[in-house]
């Protein structure tokens, strides 16, 4: 056994053989990107092991994105992730495996996958409600349509990033303060947003494609879903009211939405499966999951949003009123298709609790402060794994930079 071998994960490392993230990652030495398995503090260079080790799924890993993973299906997925943990774990490869252990720090990670069509809904409770009370006042906090099916809307795919990109503040119009009227200049005022804010998700990954006009019934799920990563949809909360009258986010969400740049695996999920929320309203058939079938339905996935490196809040995914499953029988009901490399993400996760939520509009009840040019956002998360240890989740990171145009 080799002295300090990269190896050598301790136990209860929350990137240890439990998790085994599926990323797409290059060297100094070989640019082409490549598919990684986070482990520990390094990166496994899957595609040499599999050629050294003569692994039936070498073409799968040496690909330049999880694509080709991701659209072979989870008998495949749940084979290639058994070879894994074999290469990591039994003594016996250990020769094999060594040489092809990388520094995460001195890799670059790369967008996982290629984005197809891309749904973010608005899937919490708790958020719905706060957003409500702040956006309609004088309203009931949730709609009418709100507990009788996922609402959601088609985002831009273009401009998901991976994590550690730069958010560049987006401009656009906004509706001006009352009595802030300019001459000759009468309706809405336009300039870099203001009201610069986050929104904490969760997003699921589509591997195996389904047919125009056949819907996913929510028991197949895990025959279509690979894997979770987390979200960061950035949102200009000064755009947002003013354009969404009476359709839904546009340019207030569309100018960059940042990801994970680790996949997590179901499979490493099965110990955070949780069942979900008590429903109050009666659901159709499609979306009813109330049944034995549905009693793990649910996910406990432990979310933490830091500012700076501050802690400002700790979002819980398990109180998400509709599940991942629930969210992907509603998008393809009407017949519509998903396709590998398809993300849908959760909607901003927030809890009962005022240290729980998920967005600066609800931390602040809408009055800000908001993002400043120059900020760093993380949001962070685990769930419960096998035997008391955690799964991390990876880390989404990104710094706003100023404005690159303001309309002048």
């Amino acid at each position: 056994m080799s002295e300090h071998s990269p190896l050598d994960v301790p136990e209860g490392d929350p990137f240890g053989p439990h998790n085994l993230p599926y990323g797409v990652f290059s060297t100094p030495a070989a640019a082409d990107p490549r598919v990684g398995v986070r482990y520990g503090d390094s990166v496994l260079d899957t595609a040499a092991v599999a050629a050294a080790l003569g692994s039936p799924h070498a073409a799968l890993l040496a690909a330049p994105t999880l694509a080709p993973l991701m659209a072979a299906g989870r008998p495949v997925w749940q084979a290639v992730r058994a070879e894994v943990t074999a290469w990591l774990t039994d003594p016996s490869h250990r020769a094999a495996v060594e040489p092809h252990l990388h520094a995460v720090d001195r890799v670059t990670l790369h967008l996982p996958f290629e984005v197809g069509d891309y749904v973010d809904f608005y899937s919490s409770e708790h958020h719905a409600a706060n957003v409500g009370r702040i956006f309609r006042p004088a309203e009931e906090p949730l709609t009418p349509n709100w507990k009788h099916l996922p609402i959601g809307y088609h985002g831009r795919s273009g401009t998901i990033v991976p994590a550690g990109t730069p958010v560049v503040r987006p401009a656009g119009q906004r509706m001006r303060p009352a009595g802030d009227s300019v001459p000759g200049q009468p309706g809405p005022a336009f300039g870099p947003s203001i009201r610069l804010d986050i929104e904490a998700e969760v997003g699921f990954v589509v591997g195996v494609p389904s047919r125009m006009g056949t819907p996913v019934p929510r028991t197949a799920f895990r025959d279509h879903v690979f894997g979770v990563c987390l979200v960061n949809d950035w949102s200009a909360r000064d755009v947002q009211p003013w354009e969404q009258r009476p359709l839904g986010p546009h340019q207030a969400k569309s100018f960059a939405t940042s990801i994970g740049n680790w996949i997590t695996p179901l499979d490493a999920l099965e110990a955070a499966r949780v069942a979900p929320p008590e429903r109050t309203h009666p659901l159709l058939p499609y979306l009813d999951d109330t049944g034995a079938d549905a009693r793990h339905d649910g996910y406990d996935l432990r979310l933490e949003v830091r500012i700076n490196g501050e802690t400002v809040s700790r979002p819980p995914f398990a109180s998400m009123y509709w599940t991942a499953a629930q969210q992907l029988a509603h998008m393809t009901v009407n017949g519509a298709s998903v396709r590998t490399g398809d993300l849908y993400a959760s909607g901003t996760v927030s809890g009962p609790e005022p240290d729980q939520v998920g967005s600066l509009l609800e931390l602040t009840k809408g009055e800000g402060p908001w993002l400043a040019d120059g900020d760093v956002v993380e949001i962070d998360g685990w769930a419960p794994g096998p035997h008391g240890v955690r799964i991390a989740l990876g880390t989404v990171t990104g710094q706003v930079k100023p404005a690159g145009w303001t309309g002048q």
